[in-house]
């Protein structure tokens, strides 16, 4: 072995392998002196995985370089592309991405009009999904057995991948392999390999170890893993032996390039902020519009569904601000998607910290006895059941729990994000919050329309008007608002519903 070749050549001395080992390591350096060297060796047509979650932990020097490098054809695997004028959108805006296999568009109008006029490919993938294909690649698993997606378009296919000029379509995703294990439906998902992986740490030393911080971790290990070489750039980068062991999150077995970079704009997507009052308090002696109240109801009938102890994943938008109601006593501990436990409230003007955010992108801060992780440990909690309950928005819900929440075709296509792993995982509660109607039109229905999220799958919905329960594939009306009459319900749901015996005033 090479340990015991070192040995040989320094005789007997603790001293002469120590030498020997230092000589090694120079002679098989990775450090790189800036980006450019770094992505030395890219060409056109490659597959290159990326770190980050919208713009926290993303590698920006290299993929600045990479623009300069003007390489065309890139097969892109990134959660998403950040925004138009940073992280993968300066890519897109160059055309040098041929495909995007990513889990959301989110807010970048270049990668939503690329994708509809058909000048970008776009594999959409479920969050969790995208995660643990970049960790059986690096681990040399080629394919696993997920529930993420089971009974959907995923495993349907026939999704759009490709649109030609006149707005048909070109390219569709392939159906998936399906199987079931001990009664529950599983789809076959393959692992992924990058030929570049490019990932961004906080600090690493020059064997290629890394150190992540806060939120900013999230893909980049996955990533790390997956690539034939992989280019690490680091705020900070020192000696080898100056990390601690037990400290290190990629071990720099799986680094081949790194490089200490410059100028970091860190920029954050969502400055979010609070004064210090919150919650209720805010709106103290505020006038609400009808629509706020309604929303209020809505938020405060969720925090009920609330109990002490619980481990939590709050959508964005209303399900989010239900922590602000939580009944005396009641403790929960919030979990999101990009790998944070234990997530505060947000951040006091001035003291946001870019490489901490939640899975909307917002600005947190973390309660004492938190914990942050890869994505891929996050989406082992929510697919394991872990998670206690899961509360989020909807576009329709069907009578039998069938959900739709991630894109309506050919209009928008913001992508499932973690929705599908939320929701699909079978282990937590799923309670949809949402306004009864859009605008006048039924979003609870006999049947779903648009895409689902997941099958039979939701176990309560808090409207505005009343919360429905789900049992045995069947929908009870439980609970009405003050001032509506269950013909009001009716009229504005077009599922078919049973009014239980003991119809109570919804709960506030």
């Amino acid at each position: 072995s090479t340990g015991m070749s070192l040995l040989r050549a320094a005789g007997t001395s603790l001293r002469g392998f120590r030498a020997a080992l230092r000589m090694q390591q120079r002679s098989a350096s990775k450090l790189c002196q800036n980006a450019d060297e770094a992505v030395d060796g890219v060409k056109d047509n490659m597959t290159m995985a990326f770190g980050g979650f919208g713009l926290c932990g993303i590698p920006e020097n290299s993929i600045d370089a990479l623009v300069r490098a003007g390489v065309k054809g890139v097969t892109a695997v990134s959660n998403n592309a950040g925004v138009d004028d940073c992280g993968l959108g300066k890519m897109l805006q160059t055309r040098q991405i041929k495909r995007m296999i990513s889990s959301y568009v989110g807010e970048n109008a270049t990668f939503e009009k690329q994708y509809l006029t058909g000048e970008l490919e776009v594999e959409l993938t479920p969050q969790g999904t995208l995660a643990e294909r970049l960790r059986a690649g690096g681990a040399g698993v080629p394919a696993f057995f997920t529930p993420t997606g089971a009974g959907t378009l995923i495993e349907e296919g026939g999704f759009p991948i490709k649109y030609n000029n006149d707005g048909s379509v070109a390219i569709t995703a392939a159906p998936r392999e399906a199987r079931e294990f001990n009664g529950r439906r599983y789809i076959m998902e393959e692992g992924i390999r990058a030929d570049f992986s490019f990932v961004k740490a906080w600090k690493g030393d020059e064997l290629g170890n890394l150190v992540f911080r806060s939120s900013a971790q999230n893909f980049n290990p996955m990533v790390a893993s997956a690539g034939k070489v992989t280019i690490a750039e680091v705020e900070e980068l020192v000696p080898a032996g100056e990390i601690d062991p037990d400290q290190v999150h990629v071990p720099g077995v799986m680094v081949q390039r790194i490089f200490q970079g410059q100028q970091y704009e860190k920029r954050i997507e969502r400055l979010t902020t609070r004064k210090v009052e919150s919650g209720s308090e805010a709106n103290a002696g505020k006038e609400l519009s009808a629509r706020e109240l309604a929303r209020e109801r809505i938020v405060r009938r969720a925090a009920k569904e609330l109990k002490d102890g619980m481990y939590v994943n709050l959508g964005i938008g209303i399900p989010t601000l239900s922590v602000n109601y939580l009944p005396p006593g009641v403790q929960i501990t919030l979990q999101s998607e990009n790998g944070v436990l234990g997530m505060g409230p947000y951040p006091l003007e001035g003291q946001a910290d870019a490489d901490l955010i939640n899975a909307g992108k917002e600005t947190i801060t973390l309660l004492p006895g938190a914990s942050t992780f890869s994505s891929s440990d996050s989406f082992g909690m929510i697919r394991g059941g872990h998670i206690d309950i899961t509360i989020l928005g909807a576009l329709q819900v069907a009578q039998n729990g069938d959900l739709a929440n991630w894109i309506i075709p050919g209009k928008m296509v913001k992508g499932m994000g973690g929705a599908m792993d939320l929701v699909g995982s079978g282990g937590s509660k799923v309670v949809v919050t949402m306004e009864h109607t859009a605008k006048g039109n039924p979003k609870i229905l006999k049947s779903c329309n648009l895409p689902l999220t997941g099958q039979r799958v939701v176990d309560m919905i808090i409207t505005e008007m009343c919360v429905f329960e789900f049992r045995h594939g069947k929908m009870f009306l439980t609970e009405i608002a003050p001032n509506v009459s269950v013909e009001d319900v009716r009229a504005a749901t077009e599922a078919e519903f049973t009014v239980v015996d003991k119809l109570i005033e919804m709960q506030q």
